[in-house]
C-alpha cells in the first residue's frame, strides 16, 4: 500500500468543485436522495469503537435517518442497495504524534535525540525478518515494509520532545490491523574526546564503554506503543505508556498520540461532486430541521440540543470526511443561521457558533467562495434579525411564553456577530447596528400604528363612533408604550444602548396628535351628548399619553401634545353637566329606594348615604381626571363642581325628610317614626362629614398654589370657602331641627316625672322618689344612643339637659322650700348629672356644669343641708376668708394654742404683737389682749391679761334658763328674762351677766360647777327653758341638752388653733365678725366641718351655741 503524504491536520482535500445546493428552499427529491445515500454510506462504513454517548446499533441509526429524511421503506431499500453496491472507501488512520515525556537518556550527556517510527501492521503481512524469535517485541522496521513506515523529526538533547506531526496511514481490515510506534535515540559517530567532554557522571562513563562495544551509528531503542485499531474510537487523544523490549528499564516514559479514523475516495455522488463541509452542512440542516419539528414544545423552545442519533450521524460524517473543528463550526453556522430564518428556533443556539468562529478565525484557511458564503450568511442574518426587531410587537408577543428571552437572545446574537473579527473583515463597510435598529424601530412603530388605526376604523361613520374609535386607538398606543417602558426598554439599553421607549413615544406621539386633530376638525360645535361622552374618554387617554413624557430623557422643544386640552374646551361644560345630572339622578333614586333603616349591624345611617357618597366620589374623580392644565379655567371648573355638590346636599336633606314623613304617614307608628327621625339626622350628619371632606378630596390647597399668580386669595375664599360654609350651616340647621324634634318628644316625659317627684310623699326616701324618672331616662337615652351617631346624641343630650335644668329650677320655686323637698330635688339633680355624663360617654362636665346648674345645685344643697353641715360650711368659709387676708390693717398678734383632750383644757399663750395702730392721743397703744370663750350673757366678754398664758375650763354641761332665753330677749326686750339683765341693747351687758353662776366656771382656773341655773337668780321657768330649747333644735338632737350631744372624736390641735384664731387671738388681729351670720343650726353644722367631724369638747359646743345666740 502506498504511503500517504504528510499533511497538516485540518486542511481540506482539493476536490472537484460543483454547483452547491440552494439553502433558500427545501431540498428537492433528487437532492434529498443523494444526501440520503451519503448518510447510509457513512453508517455502512463506520469505523472505530462507538463513543459512550453515541448510538452503536447501525440498524437503529438507519431507522432514524429514514424518518428524518421522510423515506418510505421502498425508497430506503433501493438507496441502501445502491450504497451496498458502491465501492468501499479507503480506510485511513490519521495519527498525530504530539509529544513525549520522561523518556530515557541514552547519550553521555544524560539526554537523548529521540525520533519515532510508526506504521500499521496487518495480520496477513509477512514480517520483514521471519527469523525473529521475539515477534511481540519486534520493532516497526522488523514488522512493516519500509515503504509504509513513517518517521518523525529528530529532537536533539531532550527527555521531553515535542513533534506535533500528523501522518495518514492507510489500512484495509480494521479487525486485523495494528498500529505500531517505536521511539529511538538517534546516535551519531563522535570521537572519544568529544564524548569525554560531555561526560557529567558515572552513568555517562558506563555509556561510553557500552557504545564502544556496539556497532558505530547504531540507534538506541527508547520504547514502543502497539494498539489494535478495533480498540480505537473514531477520534482518540490520550497519553500512552512506552513499552520496553526487555525488563532492564521498565519505566520508559509516555507518548501523547491523537488518532482519527477517516475515509478517502468515497464513492457517493455528494462526496465526489461537492466540498466536504458543504455536504456536511446540508446533512446538518436536514437533521436539525427534523429535530426542531419533532420538538414537542415548539420550535421557539428548542435550545439546540440534538438527539443521540443525530449527534452520532453528524459525528461519524465529520470524522470520516476529516472536517476540521473550524469547518464544522462554519458548517453549523451556515446551517443554523439559514434555518433560523425559516423555523425561528431559539437564537441562543447561534451564540456558540459565533464564539467558536471568533475563537478559531483564520482568514487564510478559507477559499474565496467560502468567504463570500460566510459573508452572505452574516448579511442575511443581520437583515433578517433587524426585520424581526422592526416587527417585534408581532414576532415576540408577550402572550407567548419566553418571548422576552427570545428577543433578548436575538439582540445578543446580532451584537456579537457585528463584533466578530470575521464579520468586520468580510462585511465591508461594516454596518452601524444601532442606527439600523433605530430606523427599524421607527418604521416598525409607524407601521404598527397605521395597522391598528385601520383595524379600529368604525363600521358606521359618525361623530360618536369616530370618538370611540379614537379612544380605543389611544388605549392601544398607551398599552404599547407601557410595555416598551416596563419590559422591552431594558433589553435594548443593555445590548444596543438604545432607548426604545423614547423612539416609540416620539413617533407615536406625533402620529396621534396629527390623527386626533384631523378627526376633531370634523366634529362641529353643536356636538351631541354621546359625542361629548366619547370625547371625554379620548381626553383622558390623551392625558395619560401626555403624562408618559416624564419617562423621556432630557429633551428640548415642545411636544405635539403640549396643548391638547385646548382641543376639548367646548366639550367641558357638557362634561360637567353630565357629571351633575348623573349624581343628581343617583341621589334621587337612592332616597326613593331608602327605607330609612340601618343597612348594617355597626352602621346607624341608611343606604342612601352610601349612594350619595358614591355620587360625590364620582364627581371628585371627574375633577381628578380632568386635571385641567390652565389654572384660571381650572378654578372656574372647581367653582362649578362645588356648586353642584352643594345643590345635591341641600336637595338630599329635603328629599330624605320628605321620605321619612311619607313612611310615617303610611304606618302611623310613633316608635317607627322616632326611628326614622334618628336615621334622618344620622344621614344628614354623614352628609355633613362628606361635605367637610371636599377641600381635602378636591385638593384646594394645590389649586390655590396653581392659581396664586392669576386669582386673588380673597376671591378664592369668597367663592369656594364661603359657598362650602353656607352649605355646612344649612346642614347644621337641619340637624338641629331634627334633634330638637326628638328632644321635644322627651321633654314632656321628663317634665311629667319631675312634677311627680315634687308631689311625692316627703316620708319617702329621695332615692326611691327619683327612681321612675331615672328609669324613664335610662330607657329613652339607651334607645337614642343605639340609633343616633355620637355627635347627634350629644347634641340631643345638651338640649335635654338645658330643659331638665329649667324644669328643676321651676320645681324648686322662688320661695324657700321644705328640707325634704329640696333633698329630693337635689338628689334628682345629682343623679341626672351622673346620667347625662355617663362616665365620660355623655356630655362633658364642662357642659353639664353651666351657670344654671351651679346656681341650682348651690341653692338646693343649702336648703337640703342639716344644721351641722351649715355650720361646717359657714366656718369653712370664714376660715378661708381669714386665710385669704393678706393686709395687716390693725397689726398682727402671735399666739400659741394647745388643747389637751384628756384634761379638757385649752391653753392660749399670747406672745407678741406687731404694727399696732396708735389709738391714744399720745400716738401710742398700751398693749393688752382679750379672749372670749363663751356667750357674753353668761361669762366675761373678755379676759384682759398681760402677755402670757391664760387657761379656760369647759363650761357646765347644760346652760341656765337665762342663757337659753337670750336669743328671744334680743328680739323682744319686754320679755322676761334673766334677772341680772341690765340692758335691752342688742349686745347684752357683761356686767349684768357676770353673776350668772352657770358661766362662772369659765373664768380663771376654777372647776366647773354642776349647777344648771344661775346662782343669784330665780330658777328659770319651764316656758323659758322650752323656748330656749326650741331655739337650739335646728342643730341638736330632739330631747337632748345641747352640751350633751354625742359628737365624733376630737381633732388635732391645728383645727383648734383655726377656731381660736377666728375668736380674736389669731395672727391677724384685724379678723372681725361679719354683720350677719347663719342660724344656730347652720353654725352648729359649720363647727363640725372645721373639726373634721371630730369630737367637739362640751365647752366648745357651748361656745358655738353662744355665737349662734350672739349673732
Amino acid at each position: 500500500m502506498a504511503a500517504a503524504g504528510r499533511a497538516p491536520m485540518g486542511t481540506l482535500p482539493r476536490e472537484e468543485e460543483s454547483p452547491e445546493m440552494d439553502l433558500s428552499h427545501r431540498f428537492s427529491k433528487q437532492e434529498l436522495a443523494l444526501l440520503y445515500q451519503e448518510v447510509l454510506y457513512t453508517i455502512q462504513h463506520r469505523l472505530g469503537k462507538p463513543q459512550p454517548q453515541h448510538v452503536a446499533d447501525a440498524q437503529e441509526l438507519c431507522a432514524y435517518v429514514q424518518k428524518a429524511f421522510g423515506m418510505d421503506a421502498e425508497e430506503h431499500r433501493a438507496i441502501m442497495q445502491q450504497v451496498q453496491e458502491l465501492e468501499s472507501p479507503i480506510f485511513c488512520l490519521k495519527a498525530t504524534v504530539k509529544e513525549a515525556k520522561g523518556i530515557l537518556g541514552k547519550d553521555v550527556s544524560g539526554f537523548s535525540d529521540p525520533y519515532c517510527l510508526l506504521g500499521i501492521e496487518s495480520k496477513n503481512q509477512e514480517p520483514a525478518h521471519p527469523d525473529s524469535k521475539r515477534r511481540l517485541k519486534a520493532v516497526v522496521k522488523d514488522l512493516i515494509p519500509e515503504d509504509q513506515i513513517h518517521r518523525t523529526q529528530i529532537i536533539s538533547q531532550t527527555l521531553n520532545p515535542v513533534w506535533d506531526e500528523t501522518f495518514i496511514l492507510e489500512f484495509e481490515d480494521m479487525e486485523t490491523a495494528s498500529f505500531h510506534l517505536d521511539m529511538w535515540d538517534s546516535d551519531t559517530v563522535e570521537s572519544v574526546r568529544h564524548k569525554l567532554g560531555e561526560l557529567t557522571d558515572l552513568h555517562g562513563l558506563k555509556r561510553i564503554f557500552k557504545d564502544a562495544r556496539k556497532d558505530k551509528g547504531q540507534d538506541d531503542f527508547l520504547g514502543n506503543v502497539v494498539l489494535r485499531l478495533k480498540d480505537l474510537h473514531c477520534w482518540d487523544d490520550q497519553w500512552y505508556q512506552l513499552e520496553p523490549r526487555t525488563e532492564t528499564y521498565p519505566n520508559r516514559g509516555q507518548c501523547h498520540l491523537q488518532f482519527l479514523l477517516t475515509h478517502k475516495k468515497r464513492a457517493t455522488t455528494c462526496s465526489r461532486t461537492q466540498p466536504s463541509y458543504t455536504v456536511h452542512r446540508h446533512l446538518l440542516q436536514q437533521l436539525v430541521s427534523h429535530e426542531i419539528l419533532q420538538h414537542q414544545a415548539g420550535s421557539t423552545a428548542w435550545d439546540g440540543e440534538l438527539s443521540p442519533h443525530a449527534s452520532t450521524v453528524l459525528y461519524l460524517h465529520a470524522t470520516q470526511k476529516d472536517l476540521s473543528d473550524f469547518h464544522q463550526v462554519m458548517a453549523q453556522w451556515l446551517a443554523y443561521s439559514k434555518l433560523y430564518q425559516s423555523l425561528e428556533f431559539n437564537s441562543s443556539c447561534l451564540l456558540h457558533q459565533i464564539t467558536s468562529i471568533e475563537y478559531q478565525w483564520v482568514q487564510e484557511r478559507l477559499r474565496p467562495e467560502q468567504k463570500a458564503e460566510l459573508a452572505e450568511s452574516f448579511q442575511s442574518l443581520l437583515t433578517y434579525g433587524v426585520s424581526l426587531i422592526r416587527r417585534y410587537r408581532i414576532i415576540f408577543p408577550l402572550s407567548v411564553a419566553r418571548s422576552t428571552e427570545r428577543l433578548q437572545s436575538l439582540l445578543r446574537v446580532l451584537v456579537q456577530m457585528c463584533k466578530m473579527k470575521a464579520f468586520r473583515e468580510l462585511c465591508t463597510p461594516s454596518p452601524d447596528l444601532p442606527r439600523m435598529v433605530s430606523e427599524a424601530l421607527k418604521s416598525g412603530t409607524a407601521e404598527w400604528f397605521h395597522m391598528k388605526k385601520q383595524h379600529l376604523q368604525p363600521m358606521v361613520k359618525s361623530m360618536e363612533e369616530n370618538g370611540k374609535a379614537l379612544a380605543k386607538l389611544l388605549l392601544e398606543v398607551i398599552g404599547d408604550l407601557q410595555q416598551c417602558q416596563k419590559i422591552w426598554n431594558k433589553f435594548f439599553i443593555s445590548t444596543l444602548k438604545l432607548n426604545l421607549f423614547s423612539i416609540a413615544y416620539l413617533e407615536l406621539e406625533s402620529l396621534v396628535a396629527e390623527h386626533v386633530q384631523e378627526q376633531l376638525r370634523e366634529i362641529d360645535t353643536g356636538m351631541s351628548k354621546p359625542t361629548a361622552e366619547s370625547l371625554f374618554q379620548l381626553y383622558l387617554n390623551l392625558q395619560e399619553l401626555y403624562r408618559m413624557k416624564d419617562f423621556l430623557p432630557k429633551r428640548d422643544g415642545p411636544l405635539a401634545l403640549s396643548d391638547f386640552h385646548q382641543w376639548f374646551k367646548e366639550a367641558v361644560p357638557q362634561w360637567l353637566q353630565k357629571a351633575y345630572s348623573i349624581a343628581l339622578e343617583r341621589a334621587q333614586r337612592a332616597v326613593q329606594m331608602d327605607q330609612l333603616t340601618p343597612f348594617g349591624e355597626h352602621n346607624k345611617h341608611s343606604t342612601s348615604t352610601v349612594d350619595l357618597s358614591t355620587c360625590y366620589a364620582q364627581i371628585v374623580k371627574t375633577w381628578q381626571q380632568l386635571n385641567w392644565p390652565d389654572p384660571e379655567e381650572a378654578f372656574m371648573i372647581m367653582v362649578k363642581l362645588v356648586e353642584d355638590m352643594c345643590k345635591i346636599a341641600l336637595m338630599y336633606c329635603r328629599l330624605v325628610k320628605e321620605r321619612a314623613e311619607a313612611l310615617s304617614l303610611c304606618e302611623q307608628n310613633e316608635g317607627e317614626a322616632a326611628n326614622r327621625l334618628c336615621i334622618v339626622v344620622n344621614n344628614i350628619k354623614q352628609l355633613r362629614l362628606l361635605v367637610l371632606k371636599l377641600p381635602w378630596q378636591l385638593d384646594w390647597a394645590q389649586l390655590e398654589q396653581r392659581t396664586g399668580a392669576v386669582i386673588d386669595q380673597q376671591q378664592i375664599q369668597h367663592t369656594l370657602h364661603h359657598q362650602l360654609d353656607s352649605t355646612v350651616s344649612c346642614l347644621d340647621r337641619e340637624v338641629q331641627d331634627v334633634v330638637q324634634a326628638l328632644a321635644t318628644k322627651l321633654e314632656a316625659g321628663i317634665a311629667r316625672h319631675i312634677q311627680e317627684l315634687s308631689a311625692s310623699n316627703n316620708a319617702q326616701e329621695p332615692e326611691d322618689s327619683i327612681l321612675p324618672l331615672m328609669k324613664f331616662l335610662e330607657s329613652e337615652l339607651q334607645y337614642l344612643n343605639e340609633h343616633l351617631v355620637q355627635e347627634n346624641f350629644k347634641s340631643l343630650l345638651a338640649l335635654l339637659w338645658h330643659h331638665t335644668l329649667a324644669v328643676l329650677t321651676a320645681a324648686a320655686g322662688p320661695q324657700v322650700p321644705s328640707v325634704q323637698h329640696c333633698r329630693k330635688l337635689h338628689c334628682a339633680l345629682k343623679s341626672l348629672e351622673l346620667c347625662f355624663h355617663a362616665e365620660g360617654c355623655g356630655l362633658p362636665l364642662e357642659t353639664l356644669h353651666s351657670t344654671a346648674f351651679l346656681s341650682l345645685e348651690s341653692r338646693l344643697a343649702l336648703c337640703s343641708s342639716t344644721s351641722r353641715k351649715l355650720i361646717q360650711k359657714y366656718f369653712s368659709n370664714r376660715i378661708q376668708e381669714q386665710l385669704d387676708i393678706s393686709s395687716e390693717k390693725y397689726g398682727a398678734v402671735t399666739i400659741k394654742a394647745l388643747y389637751r383632750p384628756s384634761e379638757q383644757k385649752l391653753r392660749v399663750e399670747v406672745l407678741n404683737a406687731a404694727n399696732l395702730i396708735p389709738l391714744d392721743s399720745n400716738a401710742s397703744s398700751p398693749p393688752r389682749s382679750a379672749a372670749r370663750t363663751g356667750p357674753v350673757c353668761c361669762s366675761p366678754s373678755s379676759i384682759t391679761t398681760p402677755w402670757g398664758p391664760t387657761t379656760w375650763r369647759e363650761r357646765p354641761s347644760s346652760p341656765c334658763a337665762t342663757c337659753l332665753a337670750w336669743m328671744p330677749m334680743r328680739t323682744d326686750p319686754t320679755r322676761d328674762g334673766c334677772p341680772k339683765r341690765a340692758s335691752r341693747s342688742p349686745t347684752p351687758n357683761p356686767a349684768a351677766m357676770r353673776s350668772c353662776g352657770c358661766w362662772s366656771a369659765g373664768r380663771g382656773t376654777r372647776r366647773p360647777r354642776p349647777s344648771s341655773s344661775c346662782a343669784s337668780s330665780e330658777p328659770s321657768s319651764p316656758r323659758r327653758r322650752r323656748e330656749g330649747q326650741r331655739a337650739l333644735n335646728g342643730g341638736v338632737q330632739s330631747g337632748i341638752p345641747w352640751g350633751q350631744q354625742a359628737l365624733p372624736p376630737a381633732v388635732p390641735p391645728v383645727g383648734l388653733r383655726r377656731v381660736v384664731g377666728w375668736l380674736g387671738v389669731s395672727l391677724q388681729t384685724n379678723t372681725t365678725l361679719p354683720g350677719r351670720v347663719p342660724s344656730p343650726s347652720a353654725l352648729h353644722g359649720a363647727a363640725a366641718s372645721v373639726w373634721g367631724w371630730g369630737n367637739l369638747p362640751p365647752w366648745l359646743s357651748g361656745l358655738f351655741g353662744f355665737f349662734s345666740l350672739l349673732f
